[in-house]
């Protein structure tokens, strides 16, 4: 267990002074871990407190939280505990128990790091989880980034120091060290994938060959070094990144599928997608980029469409809430999906010397009973400068991406549309000669 330390120190896993949240489920993994950093932290210069998560799946669970509990207790450990509901999870995403325990335990470490509780979290990989990872994206498709494994530190947030310890080295430390632990009898579970490739698939393996871990771990480490090369060969400067969207040339799509498929996954990683993106989907996104029309759309798992946008393809993380909006027109800021809108009274002088992207607009010509809206089917909008088309019309004259036409506030009395927060203004609310007041909108970014 002493190479964790070389592990450490070579992968640049821990700084001086962090608090390591160690993800502590009761198992002889995770205690081992929690053991193990627990009793290095002065020499690591660190602090480490454990998390423990109840998925409210198993009715046992309670009690290895208490497990949990006493045992940081004793070893002088301070503890968190919180509690999910993955089975409620998963019905209202219509997704596996599994999937959902996952996402619920990743939401409560990011709320942890978020909130500054902790630095990193540590997790409890070790050599055969690695090589059950590997044949797991190897069974799904994956290309050369799924065969390499895990990584030592993934989102510079979540480290696993144990990746070059065995479970025999594990099972070892704890008899040495009398680490008490408790077993999941979920584990045995064989309808969970992890499980079926753990019990089933790796125990028939090591029948034949029992090395097969060790060479797993070794081929992973060589791909690993072939794919960062690869990736020494690819331009991430040409994904334009905004907040949960991602823009990518759709040129990339022409070259080596050793290319793209990378700069795909580059880009849905921008976007927080890190896992369960197979080759089928990357082909998905290729035939998108390459044969079909502008305007086209596909969805990929966890919310994610893809759409075509002239010459690049435009990836958006859709797990995003749309604000309720149906306000009349005041003076006032009020939030919508991507930004804040602000509108103020203003000086007709503006107008000549605006160099931003605000709008001027005479408040006085707005109808009285108009509301700050969505778009709706229907809707129309007098050109400024004269000219009636429909909105949606309007809006693809203008090469509005299709994504987000439904999240942009308008003006509008009944369905003639005045003004398109961010876009445009009607003629017929246009800032006469003379005038010399009006009002100004503007947009704002919202901060991280």
């Amino acid at each position: 267990m002493d190479k964790i330390l070389d592990f450490i120190k070579k992968h640049k896993l821990i700084r001086s002074g962090q608090v390591i949240g160690v993800g502590v489920s009761g198992g002889i993994d995770s205690m081992c871990l929690l053991h193990f950093l627990n009793e290095h932290k002065q020499d690591l210069d660190i602090d480490v407190v454990a998390i423990h998560i109840n998925h409210g799946i198993r009715e046992e669970s309670d009690d290895e939280a208490r497990f949990v509990l006493e045992k940081c207790r004793e070893m002088g450990v301070r503890a968190y505990k919180f509690t999910i509901d993955s089975p409620k999870i998963a019905k209202e995403k219509k997704i596996s128990i599994e999937t959902a325990a996952r996402e619920g335990r990743y939401g409560v470490f990011e709320s942890l790091i978020s909130r500054d509780v902790v630095d990193k979290i540590a997790l409890a990989h070790h050599q055969s989880d690695q090589a059950e990872t590997i044949l797991m994206h190897i069974f799904r498709g994956c290309g050369v980034s799924g065969a390499k494994g895990m990584d030592p530190v993934r989102d510079k947030i979540y480290i696993r120091p144990m990746l070059p310890v065995s479970k025999q080295e594990i099972e070892d430390y704890a008899s040495l060290n009398n680490i008490d632990y408790v077993e999941d009898q979920s584990n045995n579970d064989i309808s969970y994938a992890r499980n079926y490739v753990r019990n089933v698939v790796m125990k028939d393996i090591l029948k034949k060959w029992p090395n097969a871990i060790e060479a797993i771990n070794n081929f992973a480490l060589a791909v690993s070094e072939d794919d960062e090369f690869i990736k020494s060969q690819m331009d991430i400067n040409s994904l334009i990144v905004d907040d949960k969207v991602v823009q990518m040339p759709c040129s990339y799509f022409y070259r080596s599928s050793s290319i793209y498929s990378r700069m795909t996954f580059k880009a849905l990683s921008l976007i927080g997608v890190n896992k369960d993106i197979e080759k089928k989907h990357i082909e998905m996104v290729r035939d998108l980029a390459v044969n079909m029309e502008n305007g086209k759309m596909i969805n990929l798992p966890f919310d994610v469409t893809v759409s075509k946008e002239y010459d690049y393809l435009t990836f958006k993380n859709t797990y995003v809430e749309k604000p309720e909006l149906d306000r009349p027109l005041k003076v006032e800021n009020f939030d919508v999906a991507f930004g804040v809108v602000s509108i103020k009274r203003a000086k007709t002088e503006q107008i000549a010397r605006n160099k931003s992207k605000a709008l001027f607009f005479d408040g006085k010509k707005v109808p009285k009973d108009a509301k700050w809206r969505y778009r709706e089917d229907g809707d129309i909008f007098e050109k400024f400068g004269g000219g009636t088309k429909k909105l949606k019309s309007y809006l693809i004259d203008k090469k509005v991406p299709v994504r987000l036409r439904d999240f942009i506030p308008v003006l509008a009395s009944g369905n003639e549309v005045f003004v398109i927060a961010g876009i445009e203004v009607s003629e017929k609310v246009r800032v006469d000669e003379g005038a010399t007041t009006c009002l100004k909108l503007t947009i704002e970014k919202k901060e991280d």
